[in-house]
């Protein structure tokens, strides 16, 4: 009897910034011949159909239409879909980690039977789902699934988590009198200072409920039989090499479509803006993009040096200011006259297509808050950085971008901005001269990103070899079943 496809369960983590990169995985599976079932909240489902209004019941009717399997359903995260996630996020956090597994559950529990009964497709083989989740691999081990951990950030963020016993053991973390000097003893990591590890590394106060996830979550990930990575591995050889040697660990990325393009599945969470007509006025390089990402919060403070630091500047830009980037109550933070006072120069919109904007010629560098998908696509478009991290992963993604790389400048030195360095540094970013450096520095990293996806290029033969280990793991699965089988009946 010949051998089905096999069948993956997609579960991403309910922030914009990882259903994103799961989408696209999603997309690659199954033109690779997987049969996928994605599985997203319904409050994420909700908002994307709500900003894109053709989207309807199903956002990848229009992938199955160009003759992908990729199924679609949805689940509770444990809140009524209307609560405000952004202005309680430690309740919407408290949820995921006590009351969204039972819903994952049984809507797993539904597929797998689904896909056993006669005409319900190939049966379900495994398991993907963000590492952030702290039950995966107790779901998988019920259904007697593979378990795939899905990282979408990078590999040195990964360690960092994965070896948080040896920062213990070191008083680095989660001790009275934590340490300060250079961190040199992760594997695959030469140094790296306090201040540039996760913010959630750096707190005193280890109590909070994301504290409590990363623990329980990087448990769990133990229990994993593969963990896929949306990095690539020239951009951080020796800490994948090192991860390697422990763990079956695949550097896949950058996770996106290829040429910066729209894809047929919706997954922005807001209504975009076109800003095609307006760029198309500016000169080659002059625009600066600013946005600080799809959920962290900005202080109104912190707010208003940017929002004078870009005026005192005198750069063209086109500002993301999405409605609750201070607060779900607060829709328009910006000083009063302020868009009045730059309108002939800017564009300020609540949300747009960003690998739309950061493709075009006119867009000269990117403000961002070092999200690691705004990170891989200003990269890919050839677009060097400004950097304002704001929380978790963001600062360490500030390190790789300023320290390793050197793409790009630190904005944020200390606690406080001020709008006289703000402008100081666009000016250096996006002067010709001052700015050459960066830009020359992010066109080699573009090659080593592009040269990963090619044909025989370090991500595309990762993911090949992950594909070749997944299906022998699948192989030696059912053999195992069958032996037990013949033994049972022997017996």
């Amino acid at each position: 009897m010949e051998r089905q496809n096999p069948h993956a369960i997609i579960v991403p983590y309910p922030l914009q910034g990882h259903v994103i990169p799961s989408v696209h995985l999603a997309t690659d599976l199954a033109q690779r011949g997987f049969t996928v079932t994605f599985i997203n909240t319904q409050a994420i489902h909700r908002q994307i159909a709500k900003a894109h209004s053709p989207a309807g019941d199903d956002l990848f009717s229009a992938v199955r239409k160009s003759g992908l399997d990729v199924r679609y359903r949805t689940v509770s995260d444990g809140l009524p879909v209307g609560f405000d996630r952004s202005l309680n996020h430690d309740q919407f956090m408290e949820s995921l980690l006590h009351v969204f597994s039972a819903h994952v559950e049984e809507e797993v529990e539904s597929i797998v039977k689904t896909a056993s009964s006669e005409g319900g497709g190939p049966p379900v083989s495994c398991l993907i789902a963000d590492t952030f989740f702290v039950w995966p691999s107790k779901v998988a081990k019920k259904f007697d699934l593979l378990y795939v951990s899905f990282w979408t950030e990078p590999a040195l963020v990964f360690t960092l988590y994965y070896h948080m016993n040896l920062l213990r053991q070191n008083r680095h973390f989660a001790c009275p009198d934590v340490r300060e000097d250079a961190i040199d003893y992760i594997p695959g990591v030469s140094a790296i200072n306090p201040q540039d590890m996760m913010s959630y590394l750096q707190d005193t106060d280890t109590t909070s409920v994301c504290h409590r996830i990363i623990f329980a979550a990087f448990e769990d990930v133990r229990a994993a039989d593969f963990v896929i990575c949306n990095s690539v591995h020239e951009l951080e050889n020796d800490t994948v090499s090192a991860l390697q040697a422990e763990t079956r660990f695949y550097t896949i990325g950058p996770i996106f479509p290829p040429g910066c393009t729209k894809t047929s599945v919706a997954t922005s969470l807001w209504p975009e803006s076109d800003c095609t007509h307006w760029l198309n006025s500016r000169p080659h390089g002059s625009v600066l993009y600013v946005s600080c990402g799809s959920y962290a919060h900005v202080t109104k403070t912190d707010l208003a040096e940017i929002a004078h630091g870009l005026s005192m500047s005198g750069v063209h830009f086109i500002w993301v200011l999405r409605p609750d980037i201070v607060s779900s109550t607060d829709t328009d933070p910006l000083p009063v006259g302020y868009r009045k006072e730059v309108s002939d120069r800017s564009m300020i919109v609540p949300w747009c297509h960003q690998r739309q904007v950061l493709s075009h010629p006119a867009i000269g560098g990117f403000l961002t808050h070092c999200g690691w998908n705004s990170i891989l696509e200003s990269i890919w478009c050839n677009v060097p950085l400004l950097c304002f991290p704001l929380l978790t992963d963001q600062f360490t993604n500030r390190k790789l971008v300023v320290e390793d790389w050197k793409v790009g400048i630190n904005l944020r030195d200390g606690r406080q901005i001020s709008k006289e360095r703000v402008s100081e540094k666009i000016n250096h970013l996006m002067d010709a001269k001052s700015g050459s450096q960066y830009r020359a520095a992010v066109g080699e990293v573009k090659k080593a990103l592009e040269n990963a996806v090619k044909p025989n290029g370090s991500s595309h033969q990762s993911m090949n070899q992950f594909i070749k280990d997944f299906n022998a793991a699948i192989s030696d699965k059912l053999g195992d079943k069958k032996m037990h089988k013949s033994m049972s009946n022997g017996y």
